[in-house]
């Protein structure tokens, strides 16, 4: 007798059967397959419904995997952000530092170009400047007030020539070396310079007082019609300096005319111009020294513009 295993299935009514429903089920299921696809593709609309409502079955299992697939992804994201938390706080933290440093950065040269760009306004003037030059020191400990420059009489630089800074009148030339020279300041007691209001004709002296602010004399004595915060600046009288260059602010008034504190402080001055006299003939014809004694008279030692 054959084994079991070699046995053909015809021997089988049962099992022809099914092979026979097979075969029947795989045909009519081509056949319906055949007769969708011609279907879908003669109308492709026709299917739809079909499509939508299949959509509507499947898409609360679609939109729960897609949660919890957002769900593990903010996870992960979570601990790995909190992983590199370190890092990135100190990566933030130098960049930071950095970027502190390169707005001082930026801030210093605005400020450096704004001072040269003001400094460069001193050539348009009518006068151009002889030199300008670095104001590389002055006095402070003492009454008497001088301030040094580095150019001498080799750059051109005489006696008696005023010196201004981008914001006013520093003082004038008291003498001068080679290559250096020593300026008479505005605030020291034996500086005397013709001023007068800006908004009006009142002209005074200003004469330094030895601790960093000027006396306002007024010439014509009565009513004082100053002010605190009115403007001096040169008058043109004596023939030293142009007229018009800021010279002091007052503020206080007294009963000859006022106390100013200086427009252009030295100690926040670092570069100067140093200009020509501006009627060197107005002061030679006056005959008036290098620098003006505090008590002298001013009849004799201004001239008129």
């Amino acid at each position: 007798m054959a084994p079991t295993s070699s046995r053909r299935s015809g021997h089988s009514r049962r099992a022809q059967y099914g092979l026979f429903t097979g075969y029947v089920l795989a045909t009519v299921g081509a056949l319906l397959g055949a007769v969708l696809l011609a279907i879908s593709l003669w109308r492709p609309t026709s299917f739809n419904g079909v499509r939508s409502v299949a959509g509507d079955v499947v898409a609360p299992a679609g939109e729960a995997g897609a949660t919890v697939r957002a769900d593990g992804q903010g996870l992960f994201d979570a601990i790995s952000g909190y992983l590199r938390a370190g890092s990135q706080n100190a990566r933030l933290k130098k960049e930071v530092e950095l970027a502190r440093i390169r707005l001082k950065e930026a801030d210093a040269i605005r400020q450096e170009n704004s001072r040269l760009k003001t400094l460069l306004k001193l050539k348009d003037s009518n006068l151009p400047p002889v030199v300008v030059t670095r104001l590389v020191g002055s006095s402070a400990a003492s009454t008497r007030r001088f301030a040094y420059l580095g150019a001498g009489r080799d750059q051109g630089v005489t006696p008696g020539m005023p010196v201004r800074s981008p914001r006013g009148i520093v003082g004038r030339v008291l003498e001068a070396g080679a290559d250096s020279a020593r300026v008479l300041l505005l605030a020291d007691t034996e500086s005397v310079v013709p001023v007068r209001r800006t908004k009006d004709n009142v002209v005074a002296f200003a004469e330094g007082r030895g601790d960093g602010r000027l006396r306002i004399r007024l010439i014509n004595l009565g009513l004082n019609p100053l002010k605190p915060g009115d403007v001096f600046v040169t008058s043109g009288a004596g023939g030293y300096y142009q007229p018009g260059i800021a010279v002091a602010i007052l503020d206080t008034v007294t009963s000859d005319g006022g106390i100013a504190r200086v427009i252009a402080d030295p100690a926040a001055t670092d570069f100067v111009a140093v200009e020509p006299i501006w009627q060197p003939r107005a002061v030679e014809t006056a005959k008036t020294p290098v620098h003006l004694e505090v008590g002298a008279e001013p009849a004799a030692n201004v001239a008129d513009e």
